[in-house]
């Protein structure tokens, strides 16, 4: 294999970040485990889920990659990792057909699960992909007018847990496609509870970004809540969010009796660890560790939450 081809893959590889594949993969770790604990596990629909879940991460990466470089986002003095499009390492137009490609792909993948969940996931998938793209693209992008965290705690938090939940529950209780609005059984309440702590750490990992990214995307005309509320209101919203990550398990646990939801706790020290990072630090030499950290810690947290409720 050659220079050029190894330095392709390597780009498109940066293309996709892995890095980020914990906000993909968490939710649905999260629904799995919450579907065994109440005994409606259904591998297929899982592990399906979990393949279009990759793939709206990784088409939403590429869109994040391109729309940000035409748009001007990124610039010379970005501190975060290097984005394929701006830094010329793929063409444009390549990155942007394969952000129409991955998004096909998903959508051929979530056939099947709305032939297993009916009209609500169609219209969840549809809306999750057309914010994907809206996210940084479009005539409004979210990300730009400080909607992002917003985007980020509903579509990779509340719907990516409970949906996940929702096509096992349907797959083993059964679900007439054309009703809009599912039964209790299969959206509970505690689905949407348990949903909560990957909403905030995965919106903690957009917060990371954003106050890395603060002065260039003041620059540019990216007014993200950082940009538009400094860094003091930044830093609060982090760890308001963590501690709503962490009250959940807690308040499972005194709900329920079941002392297996506090699991996810053996991560706090991790998370002061981050935490402690981003009160203090502004740079991008300090912040991106911190932002892969915060992944992390969002993958460890969801895998003990999945099972302290598979438990």
């Amino acid at each position: 294999m050659s220079t050029r081809e190894v330095s392709r893959s390597r780009a498109w590889l940066m293309a996709a970040r892995p890095q980020t594949m914990p906000a993909a993969v968490s939710p649905v770790l999260v629904g799995a485990g919450l579907a065994v604990g109440r005994g409606v596990f259904a591998p297929l629909p899982a592990l399906v889920a979990l393949l279009g879940a990759v793939l709206i991460q990784i088409g939403t990466n590429f869109a994040n990659d391109y729309y940000d470089a035409v748009q001007g986002a990124d610039t010379a003095d970005r501190e975060g990792f290097t984005r394929v499009t701006a830094g010329g390492l793929i063409d444009p137009a390549e990155v942007k057909r394969a952000m129409w490609l991955t998004f096909a792909a998903a959508i051929v993948v979530g056939t099947y699960l709305v032939a297993v969940g009916g009209l609500p996931i169609l219209i969840v998938g549809l809306l999750s992909v057309a914010a994907g793209v809206a996210y940084t693209g479009g005539p409004y992008p979210l990300g730009y007018h400080g909607l992002g965290d917003l985007f980020v705690f509903v579509f990779f938090g509340l719907v990516a847990v409970t949906g996940t939940y929702y096509v096992q529950a349907a797959a083993r209780l059964g679900v007439e496609f054309l009703t809009l609005v599912p039964r209790p059984e299969l959206v509970p309440l505690v689905a949407v509870v348990a949903s909560l702590p990957v909403a905030a750490i995965s919106t903690d990992i957009l917060v990371v970004n954003n106050v890395r990214d603060r002065e260039e995307d003041a620059t540019t005309g990216k007014r993200t809540l950082v940009v538009r509320f400094g860094y003091g209101v930044a830093r609060a919203q982090f760890l308001a969010l963590l501690a709503l990550a962490y009250a959940v398990p807690v308040g499972l646990a005194a709900a329920t009796s079941a002392p297996t939801t506090l699991l996810p706790l053996l991560t706090l020290p991790y998370a002061a660890l981050v935490a402690r990072t981003l009160l203090a630090e502004t740079s991008g030499e300090a912040l991106n560790p911190a932002l892969e950290r915060t992944g992390k810690l969002l993958a460890a947290f969801s895998a003990l939450f999945a099972l302290g409720l598979a438990l």
